[in-house]
């Protein structure tokens, strides 16, 4: 499975990005999917999930902020990022589980595949 990220950027506070996630060499609709981030000096953590049949999950951080959405037929994950805050500069992974896993999405460990990142920065 290859994922390719895009649509990060340079935004100004309170501004909205939208990232995707397109998969390829698998069969899309059976992985759950999950965004993760990493900021300077920190360690990579989880931002949402989405699993195969749709359900979502989401980091206190970003709750009712972000919101993480799938279309089987695109192959894409995507993530809606709205009220952007300098906090959220980070560069953005978008993973995939092994088809029909449906263990913990909080984890990285729990996802076999990762795309290349891509990088947001909210300027203050």
């Amino acid at each position: 499975v290859q994922l390719q990220a895009s649509g990060g950027g340079l935004v100004q506070a309170g501004g909205s990005l939208r990232l995707s996630c397109a998969a390829s060499g698998g069969t899309f609709s059976t992985y759950g999917m999950g965004w993760f981030r990493e900021a300077p000096g920190k360690e990579r953590e989880f931002v949402a999930g989405i699993s195969w049949s749709g359900s979502t999950y989401y980091a206190d951080s970003v709750k009712g902020q972000f919101t993480i959405s799938r279309d089987n037929a695109k192959n894409t994950v995507y993530l809606q990022m709205n009220s952007l805050k300098p906090e959220d500069t980070a560069v953005y992974y978008c993973a995939a589980k092994t088809p029909y896993y449906s263990g913990s999405y909080y984890s990285p460990n729990q996802y076999a595949y990762w795309g290349q990142g891509t990088l947001v920065t909210v300027s203050s």
